[in-house]
């Protein structure tokens, strides 16, 4: 009976908002009404929730207090109040252990794949020591605004103009003029699967707005699809709320440089993107638009896969005989001095968008704002005059086709690239024939900073660095003369959060990771009383597996020596989570864990990517270096599946390239694997087979 109310309350709402859909699409203020709507709503069922169900201590009354008991026990010297006391003071542990345990369960249980927040949560727990803060106040948040917009004006004044532009347009022939309304059914799948974030001016939570969806869902498709067909992006999605950040715990907590804007959009305008990116997409694609060597925020591409690629050219060129010099670019608040204008002609001129499609681009960029909230104190409202919204759906890949131009300067100079957002790497092999000439690459670096000073983006030359490699062992620059380079010459250069060094031995990569897991067991180790076996092991995965697998792929050939390091990593996980002795047998834990072996993951990972390579699920990069094994004549092998493995001239090189290690690894597995259905299958039976072998 104590429910009856608040579940009438919930069921009366979509009948009244029958009526307000009706009014939505009679006035220019939809999304107004909408947010109104949402706010009514949360209100009354926050008060029936108060009334029905109100906050009680049910920890207090499941235990006295036992310093009141202690009280008691002082005052009287039996044995039985001083018992009394032990009793309630452990059942008042336990119950707080209880609760604690039930809180974090629930945060661990719903972001499992969330690392930003269990990393928070663990410090809650642990109280980490913070580096301090400043005092919140209007002012500090006006303070902060000021100071980000001061950043991106003294960005742009830094970049000299240039009158040539050295990249060559081709136009567009394909064409994309307007976008399609959508459904019902369609836009209530787009808002189930997105992850719920929002800003915190929001009316509703992002979880409870998806919760309450079903009562709303035709209000916010005439808020969509009025926006797809008029070409206008409603005002209120155009506010973004920053929330500076301090980039890392150690540094000055008084130096507003030091803090990292964090830039949250509101739910709904999330869903308009998510719709338009979907639908621009499938154009892009279909048209073959999209920059082939650009995998930031790409389908089946990752850092992983554009490493390996790099890394699979690198490897060949030196097993040929040759040197490589890689140069690894970083763009200064690239995202921010993005020119509206420019990027409105890159739309019409090299991804053909005109029309309606057009006008709405100019209207999502245009009259863009933004407040910054610390500590919830929130400054005056600023507009952003340049740069795409960070934190949006469209944000990347808006940036990506600002960047489209770079790659023809890039092909005009023959040299070799790979892009992830606004990390560049150009790579170049250096042949003895040509005295190891580095003459193409700063011609080409030349032209490189005119077209981005032409482009309002300006490279960071702090943190630009080159390596070399060489065919056999680490190469120097006095081998090689770098020029104007050698200043940024490093012999290790972290490469999209991977470590290379010069010899391909991965020992500073290894090392780092081993040293960042064994402090995150550290401190899971102290919180293990607080959590469940499979909380803990969804812990494990979020900080220790993760780190372990990252670009794991390019572990191949990497000597045993290395990789038992890395075994004793996960080694430590397994006992962490099974509470087993340091002298007990480790192999029959993994197995009962099924965890596989840091050897068999990186056998599994590349694995992984053969089979998505031959079934479309990979980028066409990767797809490229697999090719089908032909025998010259008509034999029973042509039937299994084979895929033809290209000759190395050396085993620490060339045998460790994608390209040559894939195809071996696949050819010796069973027949059976190879011929997997579907990519869940093929997981399937390909860790049974590595259990097998474990």
């Amino acid at each position: 009976m104590l429910d009856a109310q608040p579940q009438s309350a919930t069921a009366s709402f979509p009948s009244k908002l029958c009526f307000s859909a009706l009014a939505l699409q009679l006035t220019r203020k939809s999304t107004e009404i909408l947010c109104i709507l949402l706010h009514v709503y949360l209100n009354r069922e926050t008060c029936s929730a108060q009334a029905h169900t109100p906050v009680t201590c049910s920890v207090s009354q499941q235990t006295l207090p036992p310093l009141v008991l202690l009280s008691v026990a002082c005052g009287d010297d039996t044995v039985n109040s001083l018992q009394i006391l032990k009793d309630c003071w452990r059942l008042y542990q336990d119950t707080v252990k209880e609760a604690k345990r039930k809180y974090f369960s629930k945060i661990f249980s719903s972001n499992s794949h969330n690392p930003r927040v269990l990393f928070k949560s663990i410090d809650s727990v642990l109280n980490a020591p913070q580096s301090g803060c400043l005092e919140a106040s209007h002012k500090l948040s006006n303070d902060f605004m000021c100071f980000f917009i001061e950043k991106v004006a003294t960005t742009r004044a830094l970049i000299s103009s240039t009158e040539s532009d050295p990249s060559v347009l081709i136009p567009c022939s394909a064409v994309f003029n307007q976008f399609e309304p959508v459904s019902l059914s369609y836009l209530e799948d787009v808002v189930g699967h997105l992850r719920p974030s929002g800003s915190p001016n929001d009316p509703v939570p992002p979880q409870f707005f998806k919760e309450i969806f079903p009562s709303i869902g035709q209000a916010v498709l005439t808020v969509i699809n009025s926006s797809l067909i008029s070409g206008v992006v409603p005002a209120n999605f155009k506010h973004a709320v920053v929330q500076p950040l301090l980039k890392k715990p150690a540094l000055d907590h008084t130096v507003l440089a030091n803090y990292r804007r964090i830039s949250k959009l509101s739910f709904m305008s999330k869903i308009l993107e998510k719709i338009v990116h979907c639908q621009l997409m499938d154009f892009l694609n279909e048209n073959g638009i999209l920059e082939v060597f650009q995998s930031g925020f790409k389908n089946f591409h990752s850092t992983e896969s554009a490493l390996l690629k790099v890394f699979n050219d690198i490897l060949l060129t030196c097993d040929s005989g040759n040197h490589v010099v890689l140069v690894l670019l970083d763009l200064t608040a690239a995202f921010d001095t993005v020119d509206h204008n420019i990027l409105l002609s890159r739309l019409h001129h090299l991804a053909g968008i005109r029309g309606t499609a057009l006008k709405w681009f100019r209207s999502y960029l245009c009259d863009r704002t933004f407040s910054v909230n610390f500590l919830g104190y929130e400054s005056s409202s600023a507009t952003f005059q340049s740069g795409v919204p960070q934190g949006s759906i469209l944000g990347p890949l808006l940036f990506s086709l600002y960047l489209q131009p770079l790659g023809t300067i890039l092909r005009r100079h023959g040299i070799s690239f790979h892009c992830y957002a606004d990390d560049c790497q150009i790579y170049l092999p250096l042949k003895q024939k040509e005295a190891f000439s580095i003459k193409p690459l700063l011609a080409c670096l030349e032209d490189i900073k005119s077209w981005m000073s032409l482009n309002f983006l300006r490279c960071n030359s702090s943190k630009t660095e080159v390596i070399l490699f060489g065919p056999s062992g680490p190469c120097e620059p006095p081998a090689i003369d770098l020029g104007p380079l050698a200043e940024y010459f490093k012999s290790v250069v972290t490469n999209l959060g991977f470590k290379m060094d010069s010899d391909f031995k991965l020992d500073s990569q290894i090392r780092a990771t081993v040293k960042s897991s064994f402090y995150h067991l550290r401190r899971l180790a102290k919180i293990r009383p607080i959590l469940s076996r499979p909380h803990l092991e969804t812990v494990i995965h979020a900080f220790i597996s993760c780190r372990l697998d990252y670009c794991n792929a390019l572990y191949c050939g990497v000597s045993q020596h290395l990789l038992s390091r890395l075994q004793l990593v996960q080694n430590s996980a397994a006992r962490l989570l099974t509470k087993t002795r340091k002298r007990e047998h480790i192999t029959p834990i993994l197995a009962s864990l099924h965890w596989l072996p840091v050897y068999h993951r990186v056998h599994f990972k590349i694995l992984m990517f053969v089979f998505k390579c031959l079934n479309g699920l990979a980028p066409t990069y990767l797809s490229e270096l697999l090719h089908p094994y032909s025998p010259p004549r008509s034999l029973r092998s042509a039937d299994k599946l084979l895929l033809e493995v290209p000759r190395s001239k050396r085993k620490l090189r060339g045998d460790r390239a994608f390209s040559i290690a894939a195809p071996n690894l696949w050819n010796n597995l069973p027949q059976h694997i190879r011929e997997a259905p579907s990519l869940s299958t093929f997981k399937t039976h390909l860790k049974t087979h590595f259990y097998s072998l474990a």
